[in-house]
């Protein structure tokens, strides 16, 4: 990287400038018309990081005085594991830092938080065809061999 990227918790403040990015995220895993995420559903999210009642949290790349990634995770119970298990939900960074070790660093943040939570498991999914970001992934984390299934329920 030409830039230092610092990467910090986000904070409140940062909304207008992880918006687009989240709308970059959307957008890459189609979620538009029908489908976008609601204006609603932002909001709601992007309150639940500043929430200490909530178990999610926001992590932010920033260069240059923008912000240029994030990732967002989730700690939840489970029943193999005496810890909290660390769930990373969305991990994006903007295509003018792709390949410079944005995604990695964030990786990296999100699984030292979860540490010093006490999670003993930081894990991830992501599309078969997300060929790139595989590549990343199946350098740093084993890929666990189960299928995800879900049950739409609405």
């Amino acid at each position: 990287m030409t830039d230092a990227v610092a990467i910090r918790p986000a904070r409140p403040g940062d909304y207008d400038a992880w918006l687009p990015l989240w709308e970059g995220y959307n957008a890459f895993y189609e979620r538009r018309g029908p489908t976008a995420v609601s204006e609603a559903m932002t909001r709601t999210t992007w309150a639940r990081f500043f929430d200490g009642y909530e178990p999610m949290e926001a992590i932010v790349a920033e260069q240059a005085g923008a912000l240029v990634g994030f990732v967002h995770i989730v700690f939840h119970r489970n029943t193999i594991m005496m810890g909290p298990t660390c769930y990373l939900q969305d991990l994006f960074a903007a295509p003018s830092v792709r390949g410079k070790g944005v995604g990695r660093a964030l990786i990296e943040a999100a699984a030292a938080r979860a540490k010093a939570a006490g999670a003993p498991r930081l894990y991830w999914q992501t599309q078969e065809g997300n060929a790139t970001a595989r590549l990343l992934y199946d350098r740093i984390a084993t890929r666990s061999g189960f299928i995800v299934y879900r049950m739409d329920l609405a």
